[in-house]
C-alpha cells in the first residue's frame, strides 16, 4: 500500500484516508465523564469484569440482542483481542471463516496452529469443524446474513457439537441484523456473540468490547483469560456501563455513517461502478470490474487511501471506509463526480 499512499499524499487539494476503518467522531461527552470520574483506579480489576457492568451487559443483551435462556457474559478489551485469542483459548483444531473476510479469522487459527478453511455463507456445504466464525454484518461487504442463513449455522453447530462465534460489533449500524442468539430459541450452547463499543460509541481507543452466550464455554473462557492478565481496566469498564445505558448517541452515530454512505454511493454510481451489499456496517464493497490494485491507483490519483480487496480474499474488489468527517467524505464524492 506504501506507494499508493505516496502518490494520493502528493494530491495538492489534500490527503484524505478511507483505508481503515478507524472512528473519527468525538467520544460522547457524557461517556469521557464516566471514565474521568473512575480514573482514581489503584487496584486490580478482575477479569470478569464488575457486577455492574456485568449487568449492564446482559440487561443491554437482553434488550438489544434478543437472547433468552440461560448465558452469562465477559468483558473483553476490544473485540479483536477475543477474536485473536479465541482459538488458542479453546485448542481448537479446525476453524471455519468466512471467504471474504476480516483477516483476524485466519490469523487466529494461525496463532494457534489450527487448520484454517475459509467457506461460503451457505452452512450445507460446510465440512466438519470445532469453530466456525460468523460475521454479520460484514467487514468488509456491510452484508446482512438472513434469518435462514444464521439458522443454518446454529444447525450446522448442533450437528457437529462445534462452537460458533459470530463478530456482531456492526450490529447496531443495521435495521435488518440480527444476533445469532436472537435466533437460538433459548438454548446458546456453543454459541458466542462478539460485541464491540469501538464504532456504535467511538470508543476503539478505550479499548472496549464483551461477549455473550453460552455459560459454560464463557466460565471456560474466563479462567484460561485470569492466567493470561486479559482484564478490561475500571475506569473503562465504568465507560462501558455508561455507554451501554443510552442508545440514543448510537442512533445518531448510525445516521451520521448513513448518511455518508449515501453521498458516496451517488458518486460512485454515477462512474460507473458496481456496489455489492454494502446496506450496513461502516464500509462500501465495490468494483469498477479490474483488479482491485487498479482500482486503488484510480483512487490515489485522486488524492484518496482505499482498501483492496484482495486483503479480504476478493481481487477485484476494493473497501472503501465510512470513517472520515462529513466533510472529507464530500470532499471525496466531489473528487470522484469531477
Amino acid at each position: 500500500m506504501a506507494p499508493f499512499g505516496e502518490k494520493a499524499r502528493k494530491y495538492p487539494g489534500g490527503f484524505i484516508d478511507l483505508s481503515q476503518g478507524t472512528p473519527v467522531d468525538p467520544t460522547p461527552q457524557f461517556i469521557q465523564d464516566a471514565f474521568s470520574s473512575a480514573s482514581n483506579s489503584p487496584s486490580y480489576p478482575v477479569v470478569a469484569g464488575t457486577a455492574a457492568l456485568k449487568d449492564a451487559i446482559r440487561k443491554w443483551s437482553v434488550e438489544n440482542l434478543g437472547v433468552t435462556g440461560d448465558f452469562d457474559v465477559l468483558p473483553t478489551i476490544g473485540s479483536k483481542e477475543f477474536i485473536a485469542l479465541l482459538p488458542t483459548f479453546l485448542q481448537s483444531k479446525n476453524v471455519l471463516y468466512p471467504k471474504v473476510a476480516y483477516p483476524t479469522y485466519l490469523v487466529s487459527a494461525m496463532m494457534a496452529s489450527a487448520q484454517a478453511t475459509p467457506v461460503d455463507i451457505d452452512a450445507i456445504s460446510w465440512p466438519k469443524a470445532d469453530l466456525a466464525w460468523l460475521n454479520s454484518p460484514s467487514n468488509p461487504t456491510g452484508q446482512v446474513q438472513t434469518d435462514q442463513e444464521l439458522k443454518a449455522c446454529i444447525t450446522w453447530a448442533r450437528k457437529n457439537q462445534a462452537i460458533l462465534a459470530s463478530d456482531e460489533c456492526y450490529l447496531s449500524f443495521s435495521d435488518d441484523a440480527k444476533s445469532i442468539l436472537a435466533l437460538a430459541n433459548g438454548d446458546n450452547t456453543g454459541l458466542l456473540a462478539v460485541l464491540s463499543l469501538s464504532k456504535r460509541s467511538n470508543l476503539a481507543g478505550y479499548r472496549a468490547g464483551f461477549v455473550v452466550g453460552d455459560s459454560k464455554l464463557i466460565d471456560q473462557i474466563r479462567q484460561v483469560r485470569k492466567h493470561a492478565g486479559l482484564m478490561v481496566p475500571l475506569p473503562v469498564q465504568q465507560a462501558m456501563i455508561t455507554a451501554l445505558s443510552d442508545e440514543k448517541h448510537v442512533k445518531e452515530q448510525a445516521d451520521r455513517y448513513r448518511n455518508r454512505r449515501q453521498m458516496l454511493k451517488q458518486a460512485l454510481l454515477s462512474k460507473g461502478f458496481k456496489i455489492e451489499y454494502s446496506q450496513a456496517g461502516l464500509y462500501i464493497w465495490c468494483t469498477k470490474g479490474e483488479d482491485g490494485y487498479k482500482t486503488v491507483d484510480y483512487f490515489a490519483e485522486l488524492g484518496i487511501l482505499v482498501t483492496p480487496g484482495a486483503f479480504y480474499g476478493s481481487d477485484n474488489y476494493v473497501r472503501i471506509a465510512l470513517t472520515a468527517t462529513d466533510e472529507n467524505i464530500k470532499q471525496v464524492a466531489d473528487r470522484i463526480s469531477r
